[in-house]
């Protein structure tokens, strides 16, 4: 006669353990990665306080003080004044919303042009394939910094300076994401399930958003933290030479554009150094995270 015991009475009553999704399995690993999840929580800081910089700060960002020009810090200016004494803490508040925006706008545009294209040229394959990567040839031509200059050049005072930066950036900057994406759909498409999804009559619209999107989402993610870095410095280098935001609207590029004498590089430390550096740790945290999204998403990983 068997006797079955309580330990094993327990063990084949014990329901199985749910295995966790892929994107379960991502979450948890991101959320291990200390480096990804501190530049996360700086980032999140960093964009808060940008955008509630009207309720942080009552200093005018644009009224030039002749009577306060480039004073040390001190209670009343916690970071200084700058050449035209406008107060350098209010300044690298807004100035972040507006580098922030535009890094955010054209990775958007970028992330979406780059994805349609390189989808669509990836499915179909063939004449439609070669025409896409030949305009997509064209737009990595062209040169970059003299392209941006003189299209802003020609529509600056038509349109909105501000959008007409990201509008040019955005349109020159496309051109690797949809090599990317290609590449991933002209192997995710050889799939059983790509060709069962064909089989029934999906059209390739339901198909490359439904099916093939899905699965390469994670690439795409990871190239737009990297983009989104990469709009932020563009912004900044393009503002330090003088073409990129006007002016008058204050940006983390501008204000490194306007401490280019050598006294204020050699004495007056407190007008370039705090855009310098929330700028560099800045685009570290997105470097990090994007390496942690990538770390999270690959299979091999041990983190």
């Amino acid at each position: 006669m068997e006797v079955v015991t309580q330990k094993d009475t327990n063990i084949k009553t014990q329901p199985p353990k749910k295995s966790l999704s892929p994107w379960a399995m991502a979450r948890r690993k991101f959320t291990k990665n200390k480096l990804a999840m501190t530049s996360l929580i700086f980032l999140i800081i960093v964009a808060i306080v940008s955008f509630l910089a009207p309720y942080i700060t009552t200093a005018d960002v644009s009224r030039i003080n002749i009577g306060q020009m480039s004073l040390e810090p001190s209670s009343e200016h916690w970071l200084g004044t700058d050449k035209a004494g406008r107060d350098v803490f209010t300044r690298l508040l807004y100035g972040g919303r507006i580098s922030l925006l535009v890094g955010l706008s054209c990775t958007l545009f970028v992330i979406f042009l780059g994805t349609l294209i390189g989808s669509v040229a990836g499915y179909f394959g063939g004449a439609v394939d070669n025409l896409l990567m030949r305009f997509t040839d064209l737009i990595l031509n062209f040169p970059f910094l003299v392209f941006v200059i003189v299209l802003n050049a020609i529509l600056f005072g038509k349109v909105n300076g501000l959008w007409v930066l990201i509008i040019v950036i955005s349109i020159l900057s496309w051109g690797g994401i949809a090599r990317i994406v290609r590449s991933k759909v002209l192997a995710e498409k050889e799939n059983e399930y790509i060709t069962a999804a064909i089989s029934i009559g999906c059209s390739p619209a339901k198909i490359i958003v439904k099916h093939l999107l899905p699965n390469i989402l994670s690439t795409i993610i990871v190239q737009a933290t990297i983009t989104f870095a990469t709009m932020i410095v563009a912004e900044t280098g393009l503002s330090f030479l003088g073409f990129g935001v006007p002016q008058e609207i204050p940006s983390w590029g501008n204000m490194l554009n306007s401490a280019n004498e050598p006294d204020v590089l050699q004495y007056k430390l407190w007008i370039w150094m705090p855009p310098a550096l929330i700028i560099t740790i800045t685009i570290l945290s997105i470097n990090f995270i994007g390496e942690g999204i990538k770390d999270a998403f690959n299979p091999k990983s041990r983190r």
